[in-house]
């Protein structure tokens, strides 16, 4: 720290003690504090569009579990990264997010009122004084990962250069506590599991932030139960009997099974829209039973809900129920290799368009298998988890399912590059998202050492197509007209290719045998009329409906 410190300095030593990297864009309000964090040499990634800044973070985070900084100005800054936030918020992902503030004297004309901002979005907002900013600042690094959640800390305008003067003794960071279920609710659930003949096990982040996976496979084996996952939780399982990511990205003869399963332990899983298939994961008289640290349960089809820690409910879980055959003897074929095989995809649609399924496939077998696949919102979505592998719940993050946002995937991939270098980046976009966030393309370029991104371009907004041009509104909004985001790649210095065919492909083949350096961009030109199969059956009720009153 300088001599005299400021506060921005104080509230720079605080982070520059818990993190390895920030990530930020700098303004009137951070400037000190930013300055204060380059000078000292720790790593700096700039973003080009604030929200990239908070993506940033948020990647990094789910693609290490370390906690990261980012950090924006006030006003227009801050607001700018608000979609980002929220999905930060909403996915529980813990970061320190340093923002500009009015200053103490008063608002100005284009000051906001950023607290009740922040709480709208559900987010705690400190705001540091000439005196405790030290202490403010642990305390929100402490409680960004005891309660798994962004924390905003605020500097004050005027109070950004001034000087911090003595500082408030800081409170011991409280550790994260682990609940374990009370002995009534672990024999009350025994009683079920014992009861259930079909028994599944569904895991999901938390379970995996709880470390749970062995734990869980023992409960299942003594169960005879067979497993599933969220994307957050694939491959956490070290198991045979894991049937695949649940719900929309399922393929079809494992989501036979988990509909069929007479009671669902949901462990550490959101029971999101895409994990619950839209509500038709689970059968009708399914015992669904949901433990997690939240507050209460995420879904109306949760009928025994347990506020604990996944680990520990699922040690004493295991202790209590009998050992039983279950339902694993009826179903071998789930543990053999040719369990859900996909089967080659056509290459061409009808209308000579890609079939996206088919590059899915393609990218597989084409891409280091030690990646990292970052992927945005948008219907194409629904092709990459089904089809490309991951090595481990790290190796594939679904940027903005949380909020249902688009826009995001750009800047995430920085993140996540910046947290595993070692790592090829796989980013997958839609047309609409990426122009979104075409700002970050240049950070992309800039900070990932070998990435490759894909764009799925059906010229349009896919999933508005798939869900109201389908049910018979003009479609004129959800068109877009076709841009060629390979050709914007090379303007800033990335590699890339415009895709219209698989054989396109050879040009990232060579530059993957060539080292892989940089960023490689497939602009790919899929298809309107292939529906990915969550989007096809969450419509087919609706399509039903409209039918019907027609």
């Amino acid at each position: 720290m300088t001599e005299h410190p400021n506060v921005s300095d104080v509230v720079a030593e605080v982070c520059a003690r818990h993190t390895e990297v920030v990530f930020g864009l700098m303004g009137n309000g951070n400037a000190f504090f930013t300055s204060n964090l380059t000078a000292r040499g720790l790593p700096y990634i700039s973003a080009r569009h604030e929200a990239g800044t908070v993506a940033m973070a948020d990647a990094y985070y789910r693609a290490s579990g370390k906690v990261a900084v980012a950090t924006v100005t006030y006003g227009a800054g801050f607001t700018n990264s608000l979609t980002a936030l929220t999905e930060a918020a909403k996915a529980r992902t813990p970061m320190v997010v340093v923002v500009g503030e009015a200053p103490t004297t008063g608002p100005r004309p284009w000051d906001i009122d950023q607290l009740m901002v922040a709480r709208g979005l559900g987010v705690l907002t400190l705001t540091v004084g000439t005196g405790n900013a030290e202490r403010l600042a642990e305390e929100a690094w402490s409680t960004a990962r005891r309660e798994r959640c962004p924390v905003v800390l605020s500097i004050p305008y005027d109070l950004s250069n001034e000087p911090a003067g003595p500082q408030e003794t800081s409170a011991q960071p409280q550790p994260v506590v682990r609940t374990a279920p009370e002995p009534a609710v672990v024999e009350h659930l025994a009683t079920l599991l014992n009861r259930a003949k079909r028994p599944l096990l569904l895991a999901g982040n938390g379970a995996v932030i709880s470390g749970a996976g062995t734990a869980l496979v023992e409960l299942g084996d003594k169960l005879g139960a067979l497993f599933a996952t969220s994307v957050m939780a694939r491959n956490s399982l070290d198991t045979p009997w894991d049937l695949g990511i649940a719900g929309g990205f399922a393929r079809m003869a494992p989501l036979q099974l988990m509909r069929s399963a007479d009671l669902v332990l949901v462990a550490g899983a959101s029971l999101n829209a895409f994990q619950t298939r839209y509500g038709s994961l689970f059968a009708e008289d399914a015992v669904v039973i949901q433990i997690d640290e939240l507050a209460a349960p995420t879904s109306p089809r949760v009928s025994t809900f347990v506020q604990a820690d996944v680990r520990e409910t699922a040690l004493a879980l295991t202790a209590a129920v009998s050992a039983v055959d279950g339902w694993r003897t009826e179903h071998p074929e789930v543990t053999t290799s040719a369990f859900a095989q996909d089967q080659p995809a056509e290459e061409f649609a009808a209308d000579g368009r890609l079939n996206p399924r088919a590059v899915a496939q393609a990218l597989d077998t084409l891409l280091p298998t030690e990646r990292t696949i970052v992927q945005d919102g948008g219907h194409f979505c629904g092709w990459i988890p089904m089809y490309c592998e991951a090595p481990d719940p790290q190796g594939l993050m679904m940027v903005g399912t949380a909020f249902q946002s688009i826009g995001l995937g750009i800047p995430a991939a920085v993140g996540a590059a910046v947290a595993r270098p070692d790592r090829t980046t796989v980013l997958i976009a839609g047309d609409g998202g990426a122009l979104m966030a075409l700002a970050d393309l240049e950070s992309a370029v800039r900070a990932i050492p070998s990435g490759v991104m894909v764009v799925f371009n059906d010229a349009a907004y896919g999933a508005e197509v798939h869900q109201y041009a389908a049910r018979g509104l003009d479609d004129t909004a959800m068109q877009i007209p076709e841009v060629d985001f390979s050709a914007l790649g090379i303007a800033m210095g990335a590699q890339g290719v415009k895709v219209r065919s698989l054989s396109d492909l050879q040009m990232l083949k060579e530059w993957l045998c060539a080292g892989a350096e940089g960023l490689f961009v497939l602009d790919v030109a899929v298809t309107q009329t292939e529906v990915a199969d969550y989007m096809r059956e969450s419509m087919a009720p609706i399509l039903a409906a409209d039918a019907a009153r027609r």
